[in-house]
């Protein structure tokens, strides 16, 4: 079965979904952002931007705050093209829509969009892969073609770049590297962050939310029937 821990604040979309689904009066609202950030990934130095989500939520009457990755975009091939990661961020965004209208969760029709944070970039190249998210691998596993992924997970360290400030950030990652039909994709999910300089107390609970995300991917590989090892973050 999928994880139905509910976290109280609430750290996913998932725990707003089943707070209102348990009888609680819940309401939401969202702003975006997408930020400029200098990732550390093993040798690699790099900056690229992620699309960024905070979710204001209302629980009966007391307010919350937490947000959520939903792509991380750059000009090289370290990750997905900013002009495509703002497509897999909205398609994986209105899947949490869906979610939320479905348990009666009244949502805005807000999408990410590159026009409106002032960045210019080039267009999609000719040749690029198309804007698939892990969920249409599902699918394509559930009309019955064989589909393998391998995951590894790791922890990035990162600075975040606001208009005044900065923050360091490490996000939880997970990569999925996915065959199927002939071909190979490589897919990244931000799936936790905390502050880097207050890891004593960010890093179990990111942990604990990161493997809930990671639990209920893997019980959707399980149920499509695509064939995987399963790995999670350890402390």
């Amino acid at each position: 079965m999928k994880d139905r821990t509910i976290h109280y604040p609430p750290k996913r979309v998932t725990d707003v979904v089943e707070l209102k689904r348990s009888g609680s009066d819940v309401t939401c609202s969202m702003s975006f952002e997408v930020l400029p950030v200098d990732f550390v990934h093993r040798d690699n130095q790099f900056q690229a931007y992620i699309f960024l989500c905070r979710y204001a939520v209302t629980v009966d009457g007391d307010s919350f705050m937490f947000r959520k990755c939903y792509a991380r975009g750059c000009p090289h091939n370290l990750c997905p093209h900013v002009s495509q990661a703002v497509m897999i961020a909205n398609r994986y965004l209105y899947r949490d829509y869906s979610k939320m209208r479905e348990v009666g969760i009244e949502i805005a029709d807000e999408q990410f969009k590159l026009e409106d944070m002032l960045l210019k970039y080039d267009g999609l190249q000719s040749g690029q892969e198309p804007s698939l998210t892990i969920y249409d691998y599902v699918n394509i596993a559930k009309e019955g073609s064989p589909v393998t992924v391998n995951v590894s997970t790791e922890f990035v360290s990162a600075v975040e770049h606001f208009d005044n400030m900065t923050n360091k950030q490490t996000f939880l990652t997970g990569y999925f590297d996915i065959e199927t039909l002939g071909r190979i994709g490589h897919y990244q999910r931000c799936l936790g962050c905390y502050a880097t300089d207050e890891e004593k107390e960010g890093k179990p609970l990111a942990i604990v939310v990161a493997n809930q995300r990671l639990a209920d991917l893997y019980y959707d590989f399980r149920e499509a029937g695509i064939t995987h090892e399963e790995h999670f973050f350890k402390y």
